[in-house]
């Protein structure tokens, strides 16, 4: 038995190929202009990783905010169904699961097998989400995978007041000015975001394993101030990105 996640995100196009044994292939490429494309990209590069032709797969699971872009999908299921299942996976403790995409966040809570009990998005600001980091990045004149490396250098703690990316950025725009050092800057930032996604992740109840998923699990500063606020370890898969086409993946093999 042979099935497929398709997460197509806002940025990125992730595909899983899963078979008896675990995982087979995956693929990640960026959506770029042409979101369809990108899907087909994805799922070619993807199964060849895998050796599989594409008529032995017997399901294909769509999911993200572009899922019905991929026009040869049997199933859609909602991100945050593929990320509880998807956390399971990796984290069989797992309860309280966290994603940090690139324009929304979410929060959920889901039982033993992965079924979801409770869930609270945020799609309407981007303070909150990856896109945050990165125009944070552009402002101290880092690179992104930097950020959450500098961050962790900060000797003093300094505070980013306002509730908006824009007004944000003018606060660390007043920091720069002021000579303040770029890891107490970095730590700030990061500790706005964590603030927005912890407050957020309150609403569904912190119940461990707590797992981080999404691409922005793999900034370290995040991580470390999401488990400084919220008390307990938060846990990242070693591929994050993949959490959710896994997860879809594994819903259809379920259905197969």
């Amino acid at each position: 038995m042979i099935t497929a996640g398709v997460d197509c995100g806002a940025k990125t196009v992730k595909v899983v190929i899963l078979g008896e044994a675990g995982i087979l292939g995956w693929s990640l490429v960026v959506a770029g202009g042409d979101t369809a494309a990108a899907v087909e990209k994805a799922y070619g590069e993807a199964l060849d990783v895998a050796g599989v032709p594409k008529e032995k797969v017997q399901r294909v699971v769509a999911t993200g905010c572009g899922k019905q872009q991929v026009g040869f999908h049997h199933d859609t299921v909602t991100e945050v169904s593929a990320d509880a299942r998807g956390a399971v996976y990796f984290f069989p403790n797992a309860r309280t699961v966290i994603d940090v995409g690139a324009e929304e966040a979410r929060a959920l809570r889901s039982d033993s097998r992965g079924r979801l009990v409770d869930f609270v998005i945020n799609d309407r600001c981007a303070a909150g989400a990856g896109v945050f980091l990165e125009t944070m990045a552009r402002a101290l004149e880092v690179r992104l995978e930097e950020m959450g490396p500098l961050a962790l250098e900060a000797t003093k703690q300094v505070c980013i007041n306002a509730q908006c990316t824009v007004f944000a950025e003018s606060e660390v725009i007043s920091l720069v000015h002021a000579n303040t050092p770029k890891p107490d800057m970095a730590r700030a930032v990061h500790d706005a975001i964590a603030e927005r996604i912890a407050s957020m992740v309150r609403r569904v109840g912190v119940e461990p394993d707590v797992v981080l998923v999404g691409g922005v699990g793999r900034n370290i500063g995040v991580v470390q101030a999401l488990s400084r606020l919220l008390g307990v370890e938060v846990k990242v898969p070693q591929q994050p990105e993949l959490v959710g086409a896994l997860g879809a993946a594994l819903l259809g093999a379920e259905k197969v």
